[in-house]
């Protein structure tokens, strides 16, 4: 019984290496093909073309990690120009070359904090100026500032009522819904330190309808 029971066995293990040895000779050949038609001339535009588009996307990849973040709108401050609930990709590549401009709609925190919340505001006042705000308008160094666009006039002034001189590396920040926005007014804020500053919100993602770059 012992002999009979040992030959299914060891035909089994002969047809199993059997499978083994036609299964590596097949992906042998599969891969001489391969090469075979990335050497000829159909198949070197084609290889050529498909590896590109992988690099293409792997830098894409690197890019969206390392030089953009993507956050969302959480307050109304910042409306109508941005509504609750948009999600943006902002531009932390861009100020490391270049200075935020007035106009530029950032985004940065508080203090720095990795688990501090992220603010988005329009950027009124630049390093070195006087902000002061009187009679619901903007003034910057003691000239009216005219903004583009139908923004709310202000009702309340904050802290630019006297005038807030910004130190060289500070920023006035204000929000388009400006009798409805916690920004450089108050001192929950105050001025926004550039080290602070996540960077230019850049491009809309979502909803599918506002898709595009940021109006500045």
């Amino acid at each position: 019984m012992e002999k009979h029971s040992a030959v299914p066995c060891f035909i089994n293990g002969v047809l199993m290496k059997r499978k083994k040895r036609k299964k590596i000779q097949r992906i042998e050949f599969q891969k001489e093909q391969a090469l075979e038609f990335i050497k000829s001339e159909k198949g070197r535009p084609i290889f050529t073309w498909i590896f590109q588009i992988a690099v293409a996307l792997a830098l894409a990849a690197v890019v969206a990690i390392f030089f953009f973040q993507s956050i969302v709108m959480q307050e109304s401050s910042m409306e109508p120009t941005i509504e609750t609930g948009q999600r943006f990709f902002v531009n932390k590549l861009v100020y490391k070359f270049t200075s935020p401009q007035r106009g530029d709609i950032i985004a940065f925190t508080k203090d720095g904090s990795d688990d501090a919340p992220i603010h988005i505001k329009r950027v009124i006042g630049l390093p070195g100026e006087t902000i002061e705000i009187r009679d619901g308008l903007i003034y910057i160094d003691g000239e009216e500032y005219e903004e583009d666009g139908d923004l709310p006039q202000i009702t309340n002034p904050g802290l630019a009522e006297n005038g807030v001189k910004l130190g060289s590396e500070e920023y006035f920040v204000l929000g388009d819904n400006r009798n409805n926005s916690e920004d450089s007014r108050f001192a929950e804020v105050q001025n926004v330190d550039k080290k602070y500053i996540e960077g230019k919100v850049w491009f809309c993602i979502y909803p599918a309808d506002k898709i595009g770059f940021v109006r500045q």
